[in-house]
C-alpha cells in the first residue's frame, strides 16, 4: 500500500516538472519569435536618428563652404569701399580682420545651436569667466594695442620702422587686429604683437620727409685739414640728391687715438637716405685717395729687444 502511495506521489511530482520545463521552453520559443521583432524596432528607430545626423553634418560643410565665398566677398566689397574712400591702409586691414572673425564666430555659434551646444557653450565661457579672460589676455592686449595704433598712428603701412627693444626693423606690410607684419629688407615675415609695439619704444625711419647724412670719415694727423675739408665739400655738394637750399656741413668731429674725424652733413629725402649715403661714401674714399690724404687704420708696433 505505501508502495503505491509512493509511487503515485512520484508520478506526480515528475508530472509537475515536466509541464514547468514544458512551460519555459514555450516562453523561450515566444522570446525567440519576439527577438527578431526587437531588433527591426530598434533598428527602425537608429536609421531615421543616423539620417537626421548624416543631413546634420552635410549642413554644416554646405554652411561652412557657403560662409566662405560669403566672408571673402563681403571683405572684397568692404575692401573696396574703404579704399574709395580714402582709408588708410592700415585701418583698412584692420577692419577687414575684424569684420571677417566676427562674421566667423556668428557661423561658429549658428553651428553650434545646430547641435544644441550653443547655449551649453555660453554656460560655460560664462562660468569660466575669469578663466577665459586670464587665457585671452594676451589677444585682448593685442586687439586693444591693435586699435590705438590705428588712433594714434604712431606709424603706418609703408612705414620703415625699429622696435627699439628687440633690435627688429622693416616696411610695416600689413596691421591686423592681433599682429603687425614687418618685412625685412632680405625679404623676411616679422610677425610682432601689437600689444608690444604699443607699448614700447620706436623709431619711425620713414615718418619725415627729409634725413640728415651723417658720414664720419677719419684722416691722418698729418693732413691739410682746409685741403680735406675741401675735398669733402666738393664731395658731397657734387651729389643731385643733396638738398642745397638747407646747406652742407663739413667739420672737424673729433680728435681720435690715431686719426682725425672729420664730420659730412647734408640733407636727403628719406627715400634718398641709404642709396646716397652709400655713394658719398664710396666717392669720399675715391677722392681723399686721389688727392693723397690717407686714411689711418689701427696699427700696432712691435719691438723687440736682443739681449747679449
Amino acid at each position: 500500500m505505501i508502495n503505491l502511495f509512493l509511487s503515485g506521489l512520484l508520478a506526480k511530482q515528475t508530472t509537475t516538472d515536466i509541464d514547468e520545463l514544458s512551460d519555459k521552453a514555450t516562453e523561450a520559443a515566444q522570446n525567440v519569435v519576439k527577438q527578431p521583432s526587437i531588433i527591426k524596432k530598434w533598428l527602425e528607430d537608429l536609421i531615421p536618428q543616423a539620417l537626421d545626423f548624416g543631413l546634420s553634418i552635410l549642413w554644416v560643410v554646405v554652411v561652412i563652404f557657403i560662409s566662405r565665398k560669403v566672408v571673402k566677398w563681403i571683405t572684397k566689397i568692404l575692401k573696396k569701399s574703404l579704399n574709395k574712400f580714402g582709408v588708410e591702409r592700415g585701418v583698412n586691414t584692420f577692419l577687414c580682420s575684424l569684420v571677417k572673425y566676427t562674421i566667423y564666430i556668428i557661423i561658429g555659434m549658428t553651428v553650434l545651436a545646430k547641435f544644441g551646444l550653443a547655449s551649453s557653450v555660453v554656460a560655460i565661457v560664462g562660468s569660466a569667466g575669469l578663466t577665459v579672460g586670464l587665457a585671452l589676455q594676451g589677444s585682448l592686449s593685442n586687439f586693444a594695442g591693435g586699435v590705438l595704433i590705428l588712433l594714434l598712428k604712431p606709424f603706418v603701412v609703408g612705414d620703415y620702422i625699429i622696435n627699439n627693444a628687440t633690435k627688429e626693423e622693416g616696411i610695416v606690410h600689413e596691421i591686423t587686429i592681433f599682429y603687425t607684419k614687418l618685412l625685412t629688407v632680405d625679404n623676411r615675415m616679422i610677425l610682432i604683437p601689437n600689444g608690444t609695439l604699443s607699448n614700447t619704444s620706436l623709431t619711425n625711419v620713414s615718418k619725415m620727409d627729409e634725413r640728415q647724412l651723417d658720414i664720419i670719415v677719419g684722416v691722418s694727423y698729418e693732413a691739410d685739414l682746409a685741403k680735406t675739408k675741401d675735398v669733402l665739400k666738393k664731395v658731397i655738394e657734387s651729389d643731385d640728391r643733396v638738398i642745397k637750399s638747407k646747406g652742407v656741413n663739413v667739420f672737424v668731429s673729433e680728435l681720435a687715438d690715431s686719426s682725425v674725424n672729420m664730420g659730412v652733413r647734408g640733407w636727403v629725402k628719406t627715400d634718398d637716405y641709404w642709396p646716397a649715403k652709400w655713394d658719398i661714401t664710396e666717392k669720399i674714399k675715391v677722392s681723399l685717395d686721389a688727392n693723397n690724404i690717407s686714411i689711418p687704420y689701427p696699427q700696432l708696433d712691435v719691438q723687440i729687444k736682443n739681449e747679449t
